[in-house]
């Protein structure tokens, strides 16, 4: 398998071999690959850390693969000689910040310590406990300390316990056979007994929804508890079943007993300053160094002790928080795609991988409906400069794509990647002022943040404003309310059936970006009707109509991937 040049490599001084070839060695898990080979020199190959590794001449130095199947493994703690040796940097041809690796007892090149949240799809059943089973264990391998699991709720639990919330309140129905259902059948294809493990919390679930029932009301606080059961399941199956099924040290922990504090914003909460401070203690204090802790993905506590949940990425921002809190070499997020690609494979098949991106970059691609990390997931690893990899927990060699501080930018491609967000509203508005006449932008804006109205993109001029909305996200009577009260300083129209075409390049070279998307959409009739270029100087976006949006994407894919 080849790996990227651009994945985070932790790279071994080339050495010579007895056949005169010189290797450099980089580490894109979980995959041990040779960057650089002379054809048909030698025939040294690894294959996966849980794999095997060949070598028909003879190596200097010590690099040490996993043993096949079969075969005892060393132990994995360092030795007090190998917990002296300096530790040795993470090189990555992109120039991204280094972060540090230990040397492994054995002599190989290892992780350090990595965080690895696991999406709901990768929890759906027993089977695919199992397969989360292997990455840990694969992890454990990998890494001198043992990883951090963040877990999300199995499958679909969050939409059900939403759902069964929501019959409670309005047709005084308890019912929460799916939930039990799924937590059953997990336990028993894991040979795991229901009684202490899971029995508890659905007791608690079952009375939560009476009291919905009798009491008829679904405050947002409820709603946090109530979904909060999702994620405290999930963190108890898995935990269990590696206890007995394993012979792993694991422990489930609920992240607000880690430490995870937050405001009382019930259903959208932010997280409080003091909560890496908390959880670097909680690890420190109150977790075995060989443990393996399975942690709650999403929630947490307020002041008062009343759970809340995260909001949009939440499990996404637990583990990006515990990464940062305890100086994490990565942190991994598992989906069921191979990390982040150029474009949205629905709408370009042949669209390819994109090895690494820089935060601001992934920031502007989630903005711009790029189903990638949400940018406030991303913020505690970007503080720590902690690298964030996306792997797909169903093709776990492929190496992904890992999000860093900074990289180097192709020379012959200057776009990274291409979104689209549908459904826009385009706003035109016009002064009915005299030209020069002051503070006509600063009232437009005033009337948005006083309705309470975001805003997309926006292109201005002396006298006029064009701007997009999300269409979906809008009140009506609070779109009549701002119509009315804009059209007190200006002339103002709004159209719909709109779309964000949105390119994250290098805009030093904007020109060239925009010559070569200007030139196809003009060959296929394409009009762009707006186009804006954000502060951040990794975006330029434009508007094209709903309808023209995938033979737009589609086209300027080409342009630049070829394909």
């Amino acid at each position: 398998m080849a790996a990227s040049s651009r994945s985070l490599s932790y790279v071994v001084p080339a050495v010579p071999h007895s056949c005169g070839t010189r290797l450099r060695w980089a580490m894109a898990p979980p995959a041990f690959v040779p960057l650089a080979t002379a054809a048909g020199a030698c025939a040294l190959h690894g294959v996966g850390v849980r794999g095997q590794a060949r070598h028909q001449c003879q190596l200097p130095g010590r690099l040490s693969f996993a043993a096949p199947a079969g075969v005892p493994r060393p132990a994995r703690r360092p030795t007090a000689a190998a917990a002296a040796t300096p530790r040795m940097a993470v090189a990555s041809s992109s120039d991204a910040p280094a972060a540090a690796s230990d040397s492994s007892a054995a002599g190989g090149v290892t992780l350090d310590r990595v965080v690895c949240k696991f999406g709901g799809s990768s929890l759906a059943n027993a089977e695919r406990l199992r397969e989360v089973t292997k990455l840990v264990k694969m992890q454990l391998d990998a890494s001198a300390k043992p990883p951090i699991v963040v877990l999300s709720a199995m499958g679909p639990s969050t939409n059900e316990l939403l759902s069964a919330g929501d019959r409670a309140l309005t047709e005084g129905v308890v019912d929460m056979t799916s939930i039990r259902n799924r937590a059953y059948e997990a336990c028993e294809e894991l040979g795991l007994s229901t009684e202490d493990l899971v029995d508890p919390l659905l007791l608690n679930l079952d009375q939560l929804l009476l009291g919905v029932k009798f009491i008829k009301e679904l405050s947002p606080r409820t709603m946090d508890y109530l979904v909060s059961f999702g994620e405290r399941l999930s963190v108890r199956i898995f935990a269990a079943h590696l206890r007995q099924n394993e012979g792993l040290p694991a422990r489930a922990v609920d992240a607000f007993d880690a430490g995870f504090r937050s405001n009382s914003t019930f259903t959208n909460a932010e997280l409080c300053d003091v909560t890496e401070a908390q959880v670097a203690s909680f690890f420190a204090t109150s977790m075995p160094a060989d443990a393996v802790a399975i942690v709650t993905g999403f929630i947490a506590k307020d002041e008062d002790g009343n759970i809340t949940t995260l909001g949009r990425g939440g499990s996404d921002l637990t583990a990006s928080t515990i990464g940062a809190a305890l100086g994490v070499t990565e942190v991994q997020v598992w989906k069921d795609v191979d990390g982040i690609l150029s474009t949205d494979p629905r709408i370009v098949k042949a669209a390819v991988p994109v090895p690494s991106v820089m935060f601001e970059e992934a920031a502007e691609m989630a903005y711009f409906g790029a189903k990638v990390l949400h940018p406030i997931a991303m913020m505690p690893a970007m503080r720590a400069n902690i690298p964030v990899r996306v792997k797909n927990s169903y093709n776990p060699s492929h190496p992904g794509t890992v999000i860093v501080r900074d990289r180097a930018v192709e020379a012959d491609n200057p776009v990274t990647a291409i979104s689209v967000k549908r459904g826009v509203q385009l706003v035109d508005i016009v002064s009915t002022r005299m030209l020069g006449a002051y503070g006509f932008l600063a009232e437009v804006f005033k009337l948005f943040a006083t309705h309470r109205v975001s805003v997309d993109m926006i292109a201005t001029s002396e006298v006029s404003v064009s701007l997009t909305l999300e269409a979906a996200k809008q009140d009506s009577r609070v779109m009549d309310a701002l119509a009315a009260d804009l059209r007190q300083v200006a002339r103002v129209s709004f159209s719909s059936d709109h779309a964000i075409v949105s390119l994250v390049a290098n805009v030093k070279r904007s020109s060239d970006v925009l010559a070569r998307s200007m030139h196809v959409l003009n060959e296929a009739g394409i009009e762009v009707q707006m186009i804006s270029q954000g502060a951040s100087k990794y975006n330029i976006s434009m508007i094209v109509a709903d309808a023209k949006a995938t033979r737009a994407i589609e086209l300027i894919h080409k342009a630049f991937f070829g394909v």
